[in-house]
């Protein structure tokens, strides 16, 4: 069990940007790599206070639940329900005891396992507020498979503010207490450092003195979160952005965005050499290749040329160290897969509406009071699987660097990224004056979901071997709590996208949206959705034509639907056809003499309108 980086912070299959290759680099020239520098020492106790003595109000010790939880690699807990208010602090694992009585020993800091009944049982929620009277933070039951927890257990969570947790069925409590022991002592090795411990012992902080050595520059390990992994000796000569970037962990911000908007960072994950970008003003030479395992991008190294020459054969040493580092990263992968799939099942969760929301969101680091919106961008069809992975794999990093705390979900077929807008991450959003400060930023919001999804769409043919997408934004909602609302839309109007392409036979359509783009479609989709099953279960004559006609090719379901979207106007929809208008008119008098469909009646024609668009096969 091993240490997640950065456990606390939200994630998805990919994670926000963050640290890595610093400074602007112009479109046609290379990357900047970000240089180390010697931490500054903590400047705040990081060893192990007494509980109530005087560093506890300054430096608790022990560990954050969730940094707790990101070690847990095979699933052996649960979270139910978040606990109320902040991220608890927990410096031990404690037994129930068997009357509930508090211990008086390090009250508030606990997480207690409970033995007994089930989280199913509504005897369980005796345990819960037994666990609050013994100091509790969290309380962990026993979980019964695919029965969930029961209403008197979850309101006892909520009322003494304990996050509930549940023990896997396969999992016994010797092995889950031995697990949060761990937990906690390797979070509190690492709390000794100030830091957060390296993810591989030296291995990797070796192999980054090597590639120094050997290229001449100084040098920064990431992953595809651009968080710095390990880096070699920084040298008096490093540039600013360089120092921050080592010290923060992570690629600040405005230089992030620079890359993006430049295109290095999409050149980065679909080329397997080397990008140099020439010394400027801005700052020294820099070089950096991407780490890949096969096809997958796993992070990238970063070397700068810091007030001296990189070595003539620089580009070959970065190449080989490539290749060298792969090992360390697929490792450092496998450690997070826990808290990945953890991160995962949360953000799943909380876009589609399955579980808590509150939960969900607190898993995922995630104020609830975060006003956010969805960009859903899914794939045109027709390409072969391994295209649209590759695809929806580089949009997910380009998706991911976008703002800080962008949370991104890759599925089989499509790309889901929830962003929370600021102003609301710890907190409500400001309220000044008349209030419209908050309309303003939501408008801002609205306008950055709208511009990721332009980017998503835009970039996606770009790529080597890409395929199209459709993207769609959400619409910006007041609390993470609502995401799956923005989500739900943000799906809707890619379905519009694909509705218009299909119906609109245009070269070039247009593959981005927001609801207001999209507009009464949204609620023509929402209508056709609500009367399907009318639909399907009908009969009659309207109900006889199309499900004959479609099952011998359509014909005539296209040729009335491009009649009704011409409102009648036989030419019209003759030239859409590509059909002489006497062939047409033909066809609608098959539909009335052969199935009894006389358009001219309202009802007929307004029924013959569900039926086409609810067929797809305009």
């Amino acid at each position: 069990m091993t240490s997640s980086h950065a456990p606390g912070e939200p994630g998805g299959a990919v994670e926000p940007g963050g640290p890595g290759p610093e400074g602007t680099t112009k479109p046609a020239g290379p990357v900047e790599a970000t240089g180390p520098i010697e931490p500054s020492e903590p400047a705040e106790p990081t060893g192990p206070v007494t509980p109530g003595g005087p560093g506890r109000a300054e430096r608790p010790a022990g560990a954050t639940l969730r940094r707790v939880l990101a070690f847990d690699d095979a699933g052996t807990l649960r979270l139910l329900l978040a606990p109320g208010g902040a991220d608890p602090v927990v410096r031990e694992v404690a037994f129930s005891d068997s009357g509930g009585q508090e211990t008086g020993r390090c009250p508030g800091d606990r997480v207690v396992l409970a033995v007994g009944p089930p989280a199913s049982s509504p005897d369980a929620a005796a345990a819960v507020y037994g666990a609050a009277r013994q100091g509790g933070r969290a309380v962990v039951l026993r979980d019964t498979e695919g029965v969930p927890p029961a209403p008197e257990v979850l309101a006892a969570a909520g009322e003494t503010g304990l996050a509930l947790l549940a023990r896997a069925p396969w999992a016994d409590w010797g092995e889950t207490a031995s697990l949060l022991r761990s937990a906690l002592a390797l979070s509190g090795a690492e709390e000794d450092t100030g830091r957060d411990a390296p993810p591989y012992g030296d291995d990797l902080g070796a192999l980054a003195s090597a590639i120094a050595a050997s290229t001449g520059g100084s040098i920064t390990i990431e992953d595809t979160a651009f968080r710095v992994l390990a880096h070699s000796a920084t040298l008096p000569e490093a540039d600013g952005v360089r120092r921050s970037t080592i010290l923060g962990g992570r690629v600040p911000e405005a230089r992030m965005a620079e890359l993006r908007r430049s295109g290095l960072l999409r050149a980065l994950w679909t080329s397997r050499d080397v990008i140099r970008r020439p010394a400027s003003d801005g700052g020294p030479e820099r070089l950096v290749v991407a780490v890949r395992s096969g096809p997958e991008v796993l992070g990238s190294i970063w070397a700068a040329a810091d007030g001296r020459s990189l070595s003539p054969r620089a580009d070959d040493a970065l190449r080989r160290a490539a290749e060298a580092a792969a090992p360390h990263l697929i490792r450092h992968r496998l450690r997070e897969s826990g808290a990945v799939r953890r991160r995962n099942d949360a953000l799943r969760g909380l876009l589609y509406g399955q579980g808590d929301a509150r939960t969900h969101a607190w898993s995922l680091g995630v104020a609830a009071d975060a006003p956010c919106a969805v960009v859903v961008a899914e794939h045109t069809g027709g390409a072969a699987p391994p295209a649209v992975r590759r695809t929806l794999d580089v949009l997910g990093l380009q998706a991911a660097s976008y703002r800080p705390g962008a949370v991104v979900l890759r599925e089989a077929e499509r790309l889901l990224v929830l962003l929370p807008l600021a102003g609301g991450r710890g907190g409500e959003l400001p309220e000044r004056g008349s209030g419209d400060l908050r309309g303003r930023e939501c408008e801002a919001g609205a306008r950055a979901a709208s511009a990721l999804a332009r980017e998503l769409a835009s970039l996606a043919p770009s790529l080597p071997g890409g395929v199209p997408v459709r993207a769609g934004a959400g619409p910006v909602v007041p609390s993470a709590l609502r995401a799956a609302a923005s989500c739900e839309e943000a799906g809707l109007v890619v379905r519009v996208l694909a509705e218009r392409e299909r119906r609109g036979g245009v070269r070039n359509p247009v593959r981005y949206a927001g609801p207001a783009e999209a507009g009464p479609a949204l609620d023509v989709l929402r209508m056709l959705d609500a009367v399907r099953p009318l639909w399907e279960a009908g009969s009659g004559p309207v109900h006889d034509l199309v499900r004959a006609d479609l099952a011998t090719g359509g014909e005539l379901v296209r040729t009335l639907g491009a009649y009704l979207d011409a409102s009648g106007d036989v030419r019209r929809a003759a030239e859409r056809l590509v059909l002489h208008p006497n062939t047409l008119r033909y066809r609608l008098r098959r539909a009335r003499e052969r199935h009894g469909v006389d358009l001219d009646d309202p009802d007929t024609r307004l029924l013959v309108t569900l039926a086409v668009r609810l067929t797809g096969d305009v």
